[in-house]
Protein backbone atom coordinates (compact mmCIF):
# COMPACT_ATOMS: atom_id res chain seq x y z
CA UNK A 1 0.00 0.00 0.00
CA UNK A 2 1.29 3.48 -0.92
CA UNK A 3 2.28 5.70 1.97
CA UNK A 4 0.33 8.92 2.47
CA UNK A 5 1.02 12.54 3.32
CA UNK A 6 -0.10 13.88 6.68
CA UNK A 7 -1.43 17.44 6.36
CA UNK A 8 -1.62 19.31 9.67
CA UNK A 9 -4.13 22.19 9.62
CA UNK A 10 -4.18 24.69 12.47
CA UNK A 11 -7.14 26.52 13.96
CA UNK A 12 -6.38 29.74 12.08
CA UNK A 13 -5.94 27.96 8.73
CA UNK A 14 -9.55 27.14 7.92
CA UNK A 15 -9.18 27.82 4.18
CA UNK A 16 -9.78 25.40 1.32
CA UNK A 17 -7.12 27.18 -0.71
CA UNK A 18 -4.38 26.49 1.83
CA UNK A 19 -0.94 25.89 0.33
CA UNK A 20 -0.59 22.53 2.09
CA UNK A 21 -3.86 21.30 0.54
CA UNK A 22 -2.80 22.51 -2.89
CA UNK A 23 0.43 20.50 -2.61
CA UNK A 24 -1.20 17.06 -2.46
CA UNK A 25 -3.90 14.88 -3.96
CA UNK A 26 -6.84 14.14 -1.63
CA UNK A 27 -6.50 10.44 -2.44
CA UNK A 28 -2.95 10.44 -1.11
CA UNK A 29 -3.39 12.46 2.07
CA UNK A 30 -4.78 12.44 5.58
CA UNK A 31 -5.77 15.73 7.18
CA UNK A 32 -4.99 16.08 10.88
CA UNK A 33 -6.77 18.66 13.01
CA UNK A 34 -6.58 18.68 16.80
CA UNK A 35 -7.98 20.66 19.70
CA UNK A 36 -5.10 20.74 22.18
CA UNK A 37 -4.61 22.17 25.62
CA UNK A 38 -1.28 23.84 24.81
CA UNK A 39 -2.90 26.10 22.19
CA UNK A 40 -5.97 26.84 24.31
CA UNK A 41 -3.98 27.85 27.37
CA UNK A 42 -0.60 29.36 26.38
CA UNK A 43 -2.46 32.53 27.29
CA UNK A 44 -5.78 32.34 29.10
CA UNK A 45 -7.93 32.84 26.02
CA UNK A 46 -11.44 34.24 26.34
CA UNK A 47 -13.98 31.44 26.65
CA UNK A 48 -15.86 32.70 23.58
CA UNK A 49 -12.63 32.66 21.55
CA UNK A 50 -11.96 29.01 22.41
CA UNK A 51 -15.56 28.03 21.68
CA UNK A 52 -15.51 29.88 18.36
CA UNK A 53 -12.30 28.25 17.17
CA UNK A 54 -13.13 24.71 18.30
CA UNK A 55 -16.54 24.88 16.63
CA UNK A 56 -15.14 26.49 13.46
CA UNK A 57 -12.47 23.77 13.30
CA UNK A 58 -15.10 21.02 13.61
CA UNK A 59 -17.23 22.60 10.90
CA UNK A 60 -14.17 22.96 8.64
CA UNK A 61 -13.30 19.29 9.12
CA UNK A 62 -16.77 18.45 7.87
CA UNK A 63 -16.29 20.81 4.91
CA UNK A 64 -13.06 19.01 4.07
CA UNK A 65 -14.77 15.62 4.23
CA UNK A 66 -17.50 16.81 1.89
CA UNK A 67 -14.80 18.02 -0.51
CA UNK A 68 -13.32 14.52 -0.66
CA UNK A 69 -10.54 14.73 1.95
CA UNK A 70 -9.90 12.19 4.69
CA UNK A 71 -10.01 14.08 7.99
CA UNK A 72 -8.55 12.70 11.22
CA UNK A 73 -10.02 15.03 13.85
CA UNK A 74 -8.99 14.90 17.52
CA UNK A 75 -11.43 16.55 19.90
CA UNK A 76 -10.25 18.14 23.13
CA UNK A 77 -11.70 15.44 25.38
CA UNK A 78 -10.77 12.51 23.13
CA UNK A 79 -9.12 9.57 24.87
CA UNK A 80 -5.35 9.79 24.64
CA UNK A 81 -5.24 13.44 23.50
CA UNK A 82 -1.63 14.44 24.23
CA UNK A 83 -2.45 18.12 24.72
CA UNK A 84 0.06 19.43 22.13
CA UNK A 85 0.28 19.72 18.37
CA UNK A 86 3.56 17.81 18.29
CA UNK A 87 2.08 15.03 20.39
CA UNK A 88 -0.92 14.73 18.09
CA UNK A 89 1.25 14.61 14.97
CA UNK A 90 3.33 11.85 16.58
CA UNK A 91 0.18 9.91 17.52
CA UNK A 92 -1.21 10.35 13.99
CA UNK A 93 1.99 8.86 12.54
CA UNK A 94 1.30 5.72 14.56
CA UNK A 95 -2.28 5.51 13.22
CA UNK A 96 -1.48 6.07 9.54
CA UNK A 97 1.21 4.93 7.11
CA UNK A 98 2.86 8.32 6.50
CA UNK A 99 6.01 9.20 4.57
CA UNK A 100 5.88 13.00 4.95
CA UNK A 101 4.25 15.67 7.12
CA UNK A 102 3.18 18.81 5.25
CA UNK A 103 1.86 22.01 6.74
CA UNK A 104 1.32 25.63 5.89
CA UNK A 105 3.55 27.92 7.90
CA UNK A 106 1.94 28.84 11.23
CA UNK A 107 1.14 32.49 11.91
CA UNK A 108 3.03 32.67 15.21
CA UNK A 109 6.78 32.61 15.75
CA UNK A 110 6.67 30.24 18.73
CA UNK A 111 5.06 27.52 16.60
CA UNK A 112 7.30 28.11 13.59
CA UNK A 113 10.34 27.85 15.85
CA UNK A 114 9.06 24.64 17.44
CA UNK A 115 8.13 23.05 14.12
CA UNK A 116 11.64 23.62 12.75
CA UNK A 117 12.73 20.75 15.02
CA UNK A 118 9.91 18.35 14.22
CA UNK A 119 11.66 16.55 11.38
CA UNK A 120 14.51 15.54 13.65
CA UNK A 121 12.20 14.60 16.52
CA UNK A 122 9.73 12.65 14.38
CA UNK A 123 12.26 10.99 12.06
CA UNK A 124 10.06 11.75 9.06
CA UNK A 125 10.33 14.60 6.52
CA UNK A 126 8.41 17.73 7.54
CA UNK A 127 7.69 20.24 4.78
CA UNK A 128 6.58 23.76 5.82
CA UNK A 129 5.03 25.76 2.97
CA UNK A 130 4.50 29.53 2.79
CA UNK A 131 1.11 30.89 3.77
CA UNK A 132 0.07 32.40 0.46
CA UNK A 133 -3.29 33.64 1.73
CA UNK A 134 -1.55 36.99 2.26
CA UNK A 135 -0.84 39.53 -0.46
CA UNK A 136 2.75 40.18 0.65
CA UNK A 137 5.30 37.44 1.32
CA UNK A 138 7.97 37.66 4.03
CA UNK A 139 10.63 38.13 1.36
CA UNK A 140 8.69 40.87 -0.39
CA UNK A 141 8.14 42.79 2.84
CA UNK A 142 11.80 42.43 3.84
CA UNK A 143 12.76 43.83 0.44
CA UNK A 144 10.39 46.76 0.91
CA UNK A 145 11.75 47.46 4.40
CA UNK A 146 15.44 47.22 3.49
CA UNK A 147 17.26 50.52 3.94
CA UNK A 148 14.30 52.36 5.48
CA UNK A 149 14.87 54.06 8.84
CA UNK A 150 11.15 54.11 9.64
CA UNK A 151 8.63 51.62 8.29
CA UNK A 152 5.50 53.68 7.70
CA UNK A 153 2.36 51.86 6.64
CA UNK A 154 1.19 54.54 4.18
CA UNK A 155 3.91 53.86 1.61
CA UNK A 156 3.55 50.10 1.95
CA UNK A 157 -0.21 50.44 1.54
CA UNK A 158 0.19 52.30 -1.75
CA UNK A 159 2.33 49.44 -3.07
CA UNK A 160 -0.36 46.94 -2.07
CA UNK A 161 -3.00 49.02 -3.85
CA UNK A 162 -0.90 49.00 -7.00
CA UNK A 163 -0.21 45.28 -6.69
CA UNK A 164 -3.84 44.31 -6.11
CA UNK A 165 -5.41 46.91 -8.39
CA UNK A 166 -7.96 47.71 -5.70
CA UNK A 167 -9.49 51.19 -5.97
CA UNK A 168 -7.14 52.08 -8.80
CA UNK A 169 -8.07 54.06 -11.93
CA UNK A 170 -5.21 53.10 -14.16
CA UNK A 171 -2.02 54.19 -12.39
CA UNK A 172 -3.87 56.56 -10.06
CA UNK A 173 -5.87 56.01 -6.89
CA UNK A 174 -9.64 56.29 -7.22
CA UNK A 175 -10.78 59.79 -6.39
CA UNK A 176 -7.26 61.19 -6.73
CA UNK A 177 -6.14 60.44 -3.16
CA UNK A 178 -4.66 57.33 -1.58
CA UNK A 179 -6.06 57.83 1.91
CA UNK A 180 -9.36 59.26 3.16
CA UNK A 181 -8.69 58.81 6.86
CA UNK A 182 -9.25 62.52 7.54
CA UNK A 183 -12.91 61.99 6.56
CA UNK A 184 -13.33 59.02 8.89
CA UNK A 185 -13.28 60.68 12.31
CA UNK A 186 -16.85 61.79 12.99
CA UNK A 187 -18.44 61.31 16.40
CA UNK A 188 -21.60 59.22 16.17
CA UNK A 189 -25.03 60.53 17.05
CA UNK A 190 -27.10 58.38 19.35
CA UNK A 191 -30.21 58.96 17.23
CA UNK A 192 -28.63 57.29 14.22
CA UNK A 193 -30.08 53.89 13.42
CA UNK A 194 -27.25 51.55 14.25
CA UNK A 195 -27.02 48.21 12.44
CA UNK A 196 -26.13 45.07 14.34
CA UNK A 197 -23.82 42.27 13.20
CA UNK A 198 -25.58 39.17 11.96
CA UNK A 199 -26.09 36.70 14.79
CA UNK A 200 -26.37 32.93 14.56
CA UNK A 201 -28.05 30.40 16.81
CA UNK A 202 -25.56 27.72 17.92
CA UNK A 203 -26.13 24.43 16.09
CA UNK A 204 -25.60 21.02 17.69
CA UNK A 205 -21.85 21.09 17.04
CA UNK A 206 -21.46 24.53 18.62
CA UNK A 207 -23.65 23.60 21.58
CA UNK A 208 -21.41 20.59 22.25
CA UNK A 209 -18.36 22.85 22.14
CA UNK A 210 -19.98 25.40 24.45
CA UNK A 211 -20.63 22.64 26.98
CA UNK A 212 -17.01 21.49 26.67
CA UNK A 213 -15.60 25.00 27.15
CA UNK A 214 -17.90 25.63 30.09
CA UNK A 215 -16.59 22.52 31.80
CA UNK A 216 -12.90 22.68 30.86
CA UNK A 217 -12.19 26.43 30.85
CA UNK A 218 -14.46 27.73 33.59
CA UNK A 219 -11.67 29.82 35.12
CA UNK A 220 -10.82 31.64 31.87
CA UNK A 221 -11.79 35.27 31.27
CA UNK A 222 -15.04 36.24 29.60
CA UNK A 223 -18.69 35.40 29.16
CA UNK A 224 -19.47 32.28 27.17
CA UNK A 225 -23.12 33.10 26.57
CA UNK A 226 -24.93 34.38 24.69
CA UNK A 227 -22.85 32.85 21.89
CA UNK A 228 -23.76 34.24 18.47
CA UNK A 229 -20.64 34.00 16.29
CA UNK A 230 -20.88 32.16 12.99
CA UNK A 231 -18.76 29.02 12.93
CA UNK A 232 -18.91 27.89 9.29
CA UNK A 233 -17.79 29.42 6.00
CA UNK A 234 -21.39 29.94 4.90
CA UNK A 235 -22.15 31.84 8.09
CA UNK A 236 -19.00 33.95 7.82
CA UNK A 237 -19.95 34.85 4.25
CA UNK A 238 -23.49 35.70 5.36
CA UNK A 239 -22.13 37.93 8.13
CA UNK A 240 -19.99 39.84 5.64
CA UNK A 241 -22.84 40.19 3.14
CA UNK A 242 -24.94 41.63 5.97
CA UNK A 243 -22.25 44.23 6.70
CA UNK A 244 -22.04 45.24 3.04
CA UNK A 245 -25.77 45.95 3.04
CA UNK A 246 -26.20 47.51 6.47
CA UNK A 247 -22.93 48.96 7.76
CA UNK A 248 -20.37 49.70 5.07
CA UNK A 249 -21.89 52.94 3.76
CA UNK A 250 -21.39 54.68 7.12
CA UNK A 251 -18.36 52.71 8.28
CA UNK A 252 -15.98 55.34 6.95
CA UNK A 253 -17.55 58.34 8.65
CA UNK A 254 -17.93 56.69 12.06
CA UNK A 255 -15.16 54.12 12.30
CA UNK A 256 -13.44 56.06 15.14
CA UNK A 257 -16.62 56.77 17.13
CA UNK A 258 -17.56 55.16 20.44
CA UNK A 259 -20.94 54.98 22.20
CA UNK A 260 -21.52 53.43 25.58
CA UNK A 261 -24.55 51.31 24.65
CA UNK A 262 -23.58 50.61 21.03
CA UNK A 263 -20.88 47.95 20.93
CA UNK A 264 -20.55 47.63 17.18
CA UNK A 265 -21.74 50.85 15.46
CA UNK A 266 -20.95 50.40 11.75
CA UNK A 267 -18.07 47.96 12.12
CA UNK A 268 -18.05 44.72 10.16
CA UNK A 269 -17.17 42.46 13.13
CA UNK A 270 -15.66 39.95 10.70
CA UNK A 271 -11.99 40.08 11.71
CA UNK A 272 -12.44 36.86 13.69
CA UNK A 273 -13.63 35.12 10.49
CA UNK A 274 -10.90 36.70 8.39
CA UNK A 275 -8.05 35.86 10.76
CA UNK A 276 -9.02 32.19 11.13
CA UNK A 277 -9.38 31.69 7.37
CA UNK A 278 -13.14 31.54 6.87
CA UNK A 279 -13.01 34.71 4.77
CA UNK A 280 -10.49 35.55 2.04
CA UNK A 281 -8.96 39.04 2.45
CA UNK A 282 -8.63 39.82 -1.26
CA UNK A 283 -12.15 38.57 -1.96
CA UNK A 284 -13.82 40.73 0.68
CA UNK A 285 -11.85 43.78 -0.47
CA UNK A 286 -13.00 43.21 -4.04
CA UNK A 287 -16.59 42.99 -2.85
CA UNK A 288 -16.18 46.27 -0.96
CA UNK A 289 -14.71 47.89 -4.08
CA UNK A 290 -17.68 46.60 -6.09
CA UNK A 291 -20.05 48.38 -3.70
CA UNK A 292 -18.19 51.65 -4.33
CA UNK A 293 -18.04 51.14 -8.11
CA UNK A 294 -21.80 50.46 -8.12
CA UNK A 295 -22.42 53.74 -6.30
CA UNK A 296 -23.85 52.12 -3.19
CA UNK A 297 -21.18 53.32 -0.72
CA UNK A 298 -18.94 56.42 -0.62
CA UNK A 299 -15.24 56.24 -1.41
CA UNK A 300 -14.11 57.08 2.13
CA UNK A 301 -15.96 54.00 3.43
CA UNK A 302 -14.58 51.62 0.82
CA UNK A 303 -11.04 52.99 1.07
CA UNK A 304 -11.10 52.94 4.88
CA UNK A 305 -12.11 49.27 4.93
CA UNK A 306 -9.65 48.21 2.23
CA UNK A 307 -6.81 50.08 3.97
CA UNK A 308 -7.44 48.09 7.15
CA UNK A 309 -7.15 44.78 5.26
CA UNK A 310 -4.54 45.07 2.50
CA UNK A 311 -2.75 47.95 4.19
CA UNK A 312 -2.63 47.65 7.94
CA UNK A 313 -3.22 43.89 8.29
CA UNK A 314 -0.55 42.97 5.75
CA UNK A 315 1.81 45.60 7.14
CA UNK A 316 1.73 44.41 10.76
CA UNK A 317 2.26 40.84 9.62
CA UNK A 318 5.32 42.02 7.72
CA UNK A 319 6.65 43.85 10.77
CA UNK A 320 6.04 40.78 12.95
CA UNK A 321 8.01 38.34 10.82
CA UNK A 322 10.72 40.89 10.05
CA UNK A 323 11.41 41.69 13.71
CA UNK A 324 10.63 38.52 15.66
CA UNK A 325 11.59 37.02 18.03
CA UNK A 326 13.15 40.05 19.69
CA UNK A 327 10.20 42.32 18.93
CA UNK A 328 8.14 40.75 21.71
CA UNK A 329 10.63 41.97 24.33
CA UNK A 330 11.22 45.58 23.23
CA UNK A 331 10.35 48.26 25.80
CA UNK A 332 11.77 51.57 24.59
CA UNK A 333 9.88 53.63 27.18
CA UNK A 334 10.98 51.30 30.01
CA UNK A 335 7.40 50.85 31.21
CA UNK A 336 7.31 48.44 34.16
CA UNK A 337 3.93 48.84 35.91
CA UNK A 338 1.93 45.61 36.28
CA UNK A 339 -1.31 45.43 34.30
CA UNK A 340 -4.06 46.80 36.58
CA UNK A 341 -6.56 44.26 37.85
CA UNK A 342 -9.48 46.20 36.35
CA UNK A 343 -8.41 45.04 32.88
CA UNK A 344 -9.86 41.70 33.98
CA UNK A 345 -12.72 42.88 36.18
CA UNK A 346 -13.88 46.24 34.70
CA UNK A 347 -13.97 47.46 38.32
CA UNK A 348 -12.84 51.05 37.78
CA UNK A 349 -14.46 54.48 38.14
CA UNK A 350 -13.15 55.49 34.68
CA UNK A 351 -16.32 55.07 32.62
CA UNK A 352 -14.49 54.68 29.28
CA UNK A 353 -12.16 51.95 30.50
CA UNK A 354 -14.99 50.21 32.36
CA UNK A 355 -17.20 50.21 29.25
CA UNK A 356 -14.47 48.84 26.97
CA UNK A 357 -13.37 46.11 29.39
CA UNK A 358 -16.95 45.11 30.17
CA UNK A 359 -17.74 44.89 26.45
CA UNK A 360 -14.58 42.83 25.93
CA UNK A 361 -15.64 40.48 28.71
CA UNK A 362 -19.10 40.06 27.18
CA UNK A 363 -18.27 39.87 23.47
CA UNK A 364 -14.54 39.02 23.06
CA UNK A 365 -14.68 42.10 20.81
CA UNK A 366 -13.89 45.80 20.86
CA UNK A 367 -13.21 47.92 17.81
CA UNK A 368 -9.80 49.39 17.03
CA UNK A 369 -10.32 52.81 18.64
CA UNK A 370 -11.57 51.26 21.88
CA UNK A 371 -8.41 49.16 21.92
CA UNK A 372 -5.97 51.87 20.79
CA UNK A 373 -7.33 55.04 22.38
CA UNK A 374 -8.94 53.77 25.59
CA UNK A 375 -7.38 50.60 27.02
CA UNK A 376 -4.19 51.16 25.04
CA UNK A 377 -3.80 54.85 25.78
CA UNK A 378 -4.44 54.37 29.49
CA UNK A 379 -1.75 51.69 29.65
CA UNK A 380 0.67 53.96 27.76
CA UNK A 381 0.04 56.93 30.06
CA UNK A 382 0.25 54.78 33.20
CA UNK A 383 3.50 53.13 32.13
CA UNK A 384 2.11 49.57 32.03
CA UNK A 385 4.57 46.87 30.98
CA UNK A 386 3.90 46.44 27.22
CA UNK A 387 4.55 42.70 27.46
CA UNK A 388 1.78 42.27 30.02
CA UNK A 389 -0.60 44.38 27.95
CA UNK A 390 0.27 42.32 24.87
CA UNK A 391 -0.59 39.11 26.72
CA UNK A 392 -3.94 40.62 27.73
CA UNK A 393 -4.92 41.67 24.21
CA UNK A 394 -3.85 38.28 22.87
CA UNK A 395 -6.03 36.51 25.42
CA UNK A 396 -9.25 38.52 25.39
CA UNK A 397 -10.15 39.08 21.73
CA UNK A 398 -11.61 36.47 19.39
CA UNK A 399 -9.65 37.85 16.43
CA UNK A 400 -6.28 38.03 18.23
CA UNK A 401 -3.28 36.06 16.99
CA UNK A 402 0.22 37.13 17.87
CA UNK A 403 1.23 38.10 14.32
CA UNK A 404 -1.50 40.74 14.14
CA UNK A 405 -1.88 41.68 17.80
CA UNK A 406 1.76 42.03 18.89
CA UNK A 407 2.81 44.81 16.45
CA UNK A 408 -0.46 46.63 17.11
CA UNK A 409 0.28 46.60 20.84
CA UNK A 410 4.06 46.93 20.99
CA UNK A 411 4.45 49.32 18.06
CA UNK A 412 1.20 51.21 17.52
CA UNK A 413 -0.37 51.35 20.96
CA UNK A 414 2.60 51.44 23.35
CA UNK A 415 5.41 52.95 21.23
CA UNK A 416 7.60 50.27 22.81
CA UNK A 417 9.60 49.85 19.62
CA UNK A 418 10.73 53.48 19.88
CA UNK A 419 9.02 54.63 16.69
CA UNK A 420 9.78 51.88 14.18
CA UNK A 421 6.10 51.44 13.42
CA UNK A 422 4.33 54.61 14.62
CA UNK A 423 5.50 58.19 14.09
CA UNK A 424 4.37 59.23 17.57
CA UNK A 425 3.06 57.73 20.82
CA UNK A 426 -0.75 57.49 20.77
CA UNK A 427 -1.02 59.55 23.94
CA UNK A 428 -4.19 61.59 24.48
CA UNK A 429 -6.01 63.35 27.28
CA UNK A 430 -9.65 62.94 28.21
CA UNK A 431 -10.60 65.53 25.59
CA UNK A 432 -10.12 63.01 22.77
CA UNK A 433 -12.37 60.43 24.42
CA UNK A 434 -14.96 63.12 25.17
CA UNK A 435 -14.92 64.24 21.53
CA UNK A 436 -15.24 60.74 20.06
CA UNK A 437 -17.61 59.12 22.58
CA UNK A 438 -20.32 59.59 25.18
CA UNK A 439 -18.34 57.77 27.86
CA UNK A 440 -17.57 60.96 29.81
CA UNK A 441 -21.19 61.87 30.54
CA UNK A 442 -22.06 60.46 33.94
CA UNK A 443 -18.48 59.37 34.70
CA UNK A 444 -17.27 59.56 38.29
CA UNK A 445 -14.50 61.84 37.01
CA UNK A 446 -14.92 65.23 35.31
CA UNK A 447 -13.32 65.43 31.89
CA UNK A 448 -13.16 69.24 31.97
CA UNK A 449 -11.15 69.27 35.20
CA UNK A 450 -7.40 69.08 34.79
CA UNK A 451 -6.26 68.47 38.36
CA UNK A 452 -7.58 67.18 41.66
CA UNK A 453 -9.32 64.02 42.81
CA UNK A 454 -12.35 64.58 40.55
CA UNK A 455 -10.29 65.35 37.43
CA UNK A 456 -10.24 62.80 34.60
CA UNK A 457 -7.10 60.70 35.17
CA UNK A 458 -6.31 60.82 31.44
CA UNK A 459 -5.77 64.59 31.78
CA UNK A 460 -2.96 64.70 34.31
CA UNK A 461 -1.56 61.32 33.28
CA UNK A 462 -1.11 62.72 29.78
CA UNK A 463 1.08 65.56 31.03
CA UNK A 464 2.85 63.24 33.46
CA UNK A 465 3.67 61.02 30.46
CA UNK A 466 5.07 64.06 28.60
CA UNK A 467 7.14 65.01 31.66
CA UNK A 468 8.56 61.50 32.10
CA UNK A 469 9.59 61.20 28.45
CA UNK A 470 10.31 64.81 27.48
CA UNK A 471 13.93 64.10 26.57
CA UNK A 472 12.86 61.41 24.11
CA UNK A 473 9.87 63.31 22.73
CA UNK A 474 11.37 66.79 22.40
CA UNK A 475 12.69 66.09 18.91
CA UNK A 476 9.64 64.16 17.71
CA UNK A 477 8.01 66.29 14.99
CA UNK A 478 4.53 65.41 16.24
CA UNK A 479 5.19 65.61 19.99
CA UNK A 480 7.81 68.33 20.36
CA UNK A 481 5.18 71.06 20.62
CA UNK A 482 3.56 69.28 23.57
CA UNK A 483 6.92 69.08 25.34
CA UNK A 484 7.40 72.80 24.80
CA UNK A 485 3.90 73.44 26.14
CA UNK A 486 4.68 71.45 29.27
CA UNK A 487 7.93 73.35 29.78
CA UNK A 488 5.96 76.62 29.80
CA UNK A 489 3.80 75.47 32.73
CA UNK A 490 4.68 77.19 36.00
CA UNK A 491 6.17 75.15 38.82
CA UNK A 492 2.88 74.94 40.71
CA UNK A 493 1.08 73.39 37.73
CA UNK A 494 3.89 70.92 37.13
CA UNK A 495 3.78 69.93 40.78
CA UNK A 496 0.01 69.46 40.69
CA UNK A 497 0.38 67.14 37.68
CA UNK A 498 3.07 65.13 39.43
CA UNK A 499 1.08 64.91 42.68
CA UNK A 500 -2.15 63.81 40.97
CA UNK A 501 -0.32 61.21 38.90
CA UNK A 502 1.52 59.84 41.94
CA UNK A 503 -1.73 59.63 43.93
CA UNK A 504 -3.69 57.89 41.17
CA UNK A 505 -0.94 55.50 40.08
CA UNK A 506 -0.26 54.70 43.72
CA UNK A 507 -3.88 53.58 44.04
CA UNK A 508 -3.26 51.06 41.22
CA UNK A 509 -0.32 49.58 43.10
Amino acid sequence: MMKKKLILILGDQLSLGLSSLAAVNPDNAVILMAEVRAEATYVRHHKKKIAFLFSAMRHFAEELSQAGWTADYVQYDASGNSGSLFGEVRRALSRHDIDEVILTEPGEWRLRDEMAEWELRLDVPVRILPDDRFLCSHEEFAGWAEGRKALRMEYFYRDMRRKSGLLMDGDNPAGGKWNYDAENRKAADRDLMMPQPLRFEPDDVTQQVIALVSAEFADHFGDLSPFWFGTSRDQAEAAFDHFLKTGLARFGDYQDAMLRDEKFLYHAVVSLYLNCGLLCPLDICRRVEAEYRAGRVPLNAAEGFIRQVIGWREYVRGIYWLKMPGYAQVNALEAKRPLPEFYWTADTDMACVRACVQQTKEEAYAHHIQRLMVTGTFALLAGVDPGELHQWYLAVYADAYEWVELPNTIGMSQFADGGLLASKPYAASGAYIDRMSDYCSGCHYKVKEKNGEKACPFNYLYWDFIARHKARLANNPRMGQMVRSYERFDDAKKQAIADDAKRFLGSLD
